[in-house]
């Protein structure tokens, strides 16, 4: 009965929210960075997720944002923290439903399989940091356990060039963890219950969590990193986004 009670009133918003999004990109109004950080309020509320936050996103422009990826929550627990862009795979565009609210998100596409299709990628995200919007990357190229951190990938964060005054981009890295249940630890067995990895169907994964909500998930935002190279940065703000992610799994005793 708990899905219902969760899935009827998200779909009653989104019905709401749609024609109201894509009414304030298509006329660039400020409305269209705002809307979906509440829309993605709003689900977080109606499912059950709490979000613990420590630390904050950079002040300085433009940013990229390096983060590990753990579930399809991921985008409603950062989308609800502040304005943002999100980089994702092709396919996504073409999910039911899923795709077009990706795309009122303002979501950039890639094909990963195309290596020439990065190039134009890399202009459509440099473009997006170029108008002051943050862009996450989920860096790993997929999603996880939620246990542990999968190697960061640098082809994107070329991207994150100097701004038309010359201000160079900032990256930064950030952790994304879940870390309870219905007031209970998740231990390493039980993490899977909210990550969605692999060869995981969407639609039973999403019906289990809604029927147990009750989700509490960490995110820590890490120093900003500098510098031109980005193999270089790509390695620091994965082993600074492994370091948080295992702090927030085993927190030391106080």
């Amino acid at each position: 009965m708990r899905p219902l009670l969760v899935l009827v009133p998200v779909v009653l918003i989104t019905l709401a929210g749609i024609p109201a999004q894509w009414l304030a990109v298509k006329l660039n109004l400020g409305a269209r960075r705002w809307i979906p950080v509440l829309y993605h309020r709003a689900v977080l509320a109606l499912v059950g997720v709490t979000v613990r936050v420590n630390g904050a996103p950079a002040a300085e422009r433009p940013l990229m944002i390096l983060s590990n990826h753990v579930s399809w929550l991921d985008i409603c627990v950062l989308g609800s923290r502040f304005p943002l862009c999100f980089v994702a795979k092709s396919e996504v565009a073409g999910w039911p439903g899923i795709g077009l609210l990706a795309k009122l998100q303002r979501t950039i596409f890639v094909d990963r399989q195309a290596r020439a299709a990065t190039g134009r990628v890399s202009e459509a995200i440099a473009a997006r940091l170029g108008d002051g919007d943050p862009v996450v990357l989920f860096a790993e190229g997929t999603s996880s356990d939620g246990n542990r951190v999968l190697p960061f990938r640098s082809a994107l964060v070329g991207a994150a060039r100097p701004s038309a005054e010359g201000r160079p981009a900032t990256l930064q890295p950030l952790a994304i963890a879940y870390v309870a249940q219905g007031g209970m630890p998740l231990g390493r067995a039980r993490r899977p219950l909210v990550a969605w990895y692999g060869d995981m169907d969407l639609a039973p994964h999403l019906m289990e969590v809604l029927r147990r909500g009750g989700i509490e998930v960490e995110l820590s935002f890490g120093a900003p990193i500098a510098g031109a190279d980005r193999k270089a940065a790509t390695g620091r703000a994965e082993a600074a986004t492994r370091a948080m992610v295992a702090e927030a799994l085993n927190p030391r005793p106080a």
